[in-house]
């Protein structure tokens, strides 16, 4: 869509007219700062930013967009890796002001503002001894993890982070409000778990708190000729997992800058059983000879937190996903040569692990479909701005085509780029023709555009 500069300049004044005047940024410090995503290779640039601080500023904002045919994105974390955060040229709806969080401990349910970050969640329950499905990083959006699915480390317990979305107060195409969970607007309920920011504004979000006060976590790291052996025997291991432990796995460079096969454990369990020398977490150590083995008991806020350092804004990032059985041979050795050719040294893979209460959900009861235990790969290339990011590109592409034979059809659509074209059909499997009603429904004329929707019905999901 093409839009005039005119047209824009109306919109601008249109707002100015309509809201605060500081909320409409077109240029200066605060729309350098709400333009700046994880992902400092994007280099879209919204026409208006609007930052909005209630409810009430959002409808304004997604009325006015659609007033002037203005292209329109949400901004929440700003962590989405292809950039749809910001809607180039056109108005995005920076939610960053929004991010109050207030927790009901009889209920053990927050009320999240959909702006949060998992940080603040996390912060806001901890005090309690309670903790939220998130996933890994902090500083991450609650509402895109949660609407996107949400791998995390404590799904084999909990569930995806969309598993424990109890209701949303979403401003839809036309403006207007509902509230959506399972008695009201169950259609639109059902979609929002998994289907992404495809249908509205998530403005806030009630979500489901667990009882956890501490939990063992750490890394252990093996040298990368030993990642056949280790794995191997990872696999008998995670086949009897229980549901307290998620253990992520991958290839970072370790402390002396060689590839080394990664676990990242999280034991949400007693910690005495975490801590155990012949418990679960502890036999992590035993696959082999490691290089580094390291764990602490503490809060879960406190452990995703130490993390975000890891992740930081800026780095220009390209990724690829894939859904994996488990880590058979012919993966362990796609991810190994994938390691031998990394193009950068901040690159990795990063595989998440999916069972547990996670894998019990029926396929149909949210949109989230591929319920079967798995492994959600990222293959993540990272180089820092002045190096050339059309090899570390190149590089994920091959990593992500080696593994291609051995995952499932389909993939993460967090995760999925728009010229993952090979994948976006089979994302949803069986849901697709109910996720695309609902879409045609709620937003027939295609304003949200938060991950990628497939255009068709696939076959059901299935391993090639």
């Amino acid at each position: 869509m093409t839009v005039t500069s005119q047209t824009q300049q109306r919109a601008v004044a249109a707002l100015k007219e309509r809201l605060p005047v500081d909320r409409v940024l077109t240029a200066g410090p605060e729309y350098t700062a709400g333009t700046a995503l994880w992902n400092g290779a994007v280099t879209f640039r919204p026409a208006i930013l609007l930052r909005c601080t209630s409810t009430a500023e959002v409808q304004t904002g997604v009325r006015t967009a659609r007033e002037f045919g203005l292209p329109l994105s949400v901004r929440g974390g700003g962590h989405d890796w292809a950039g749809r955060a910001l809607s180039d040229q056109g108005l995005t709806l920076d939610l960053t002001p929004m991010s109050s969080v207030h927790v009901d401990v009889g209920a053990r349910r927050a009320t999240v503002a959909g702006g949060a970050r998992t940080n603040h969640v996390l912060a806001a329950a901890d005090p309690y001894g309670m903790v939220a499905a998130t996933g890994t990083v902090g500083t991450v959006g609650m509402a895109g993890l949660t609407l996107g699915g949400g791998y995390g480390p404590l799904g084999g317990r909990f569930g995806l982070a969309a598993d424990n979305l109890a209701g949303a107060e979403v401003v839809l195409a036309d403006g207007s409000v509902v509230w959506a969970d399972a008695e009201h607007e169950p259609d639109l309920f059902w979609a929002l778990r998994g289907g992404g920011g495809n249908f509205g504004v998530v403005t806030s979000m009630e979500i489901r708190l667990h009882t956890v006060p501490a939990v063992v976590t750490g890394m252990v790291l093996y040298p990368l000729r030993q990642a056949p052996k280790v794995f191997a025997r990872l696999g008998a291991l995670l086949a009897d997992c229980p549901d307290e432990l998620t253990v992520q796995t991958g290839i970072i460079n370790g402390p002396d800058g060689a590839p080394m096969a990664m676990l990242w454990p999280t034991w949400s369990g007693e910690p005495a059983v975490g801590t155990d020398p012949s418990g679960p977490v502890q036999r992590l150590t035993r696959l082999g000879t490691p290089a580094v083995a390291e764990f602490e008991t503490g809060s879960f806020a406190t452990a995703i937190a130490a993390r975000d350092t890891m992740f930081p804004n800026g780095r220009h990032v390209s990724l690829r996903t894939r859904s994996l059985p488990r880590h058979t041979p012919e993966v362990v050795d796609a991810l190994v040569q994938g390691a031998k050719t990394m193009t950068s040294p901040l690159s990795a893979f990063s595989v998440h692990h999916f069972h547990g209460a996670a894998a019990r959900v029926p396929w149909e009861e949210t949109a989230f479909a591929l319920r079967k235990p798995h492994m959600m790969a990222e293959v993540l290339a990272v180089w820092t701005p002045e190096t050339d990011g059309g090899r570390h590109t190149a590089w994920a592409d091959a990593a992500s085509a080696a593994l291609e034979p051995h995952a499932f059809a389909g993939g993460y659509a967090n995760l999925l780029g728009p010229d993952a074209t090979d994948q976006i059909p089979h994302v949803f499997g069986g849901n697709t023709a109910r996720l695309l009603a609902v879409k045609d429904t709620v937003d027939p004329d295609g304003v949200f555009r938060g991950i990628p929707l497939p255009m068709a019905e696939p076959r059901a999901l299935s391993h090639r």
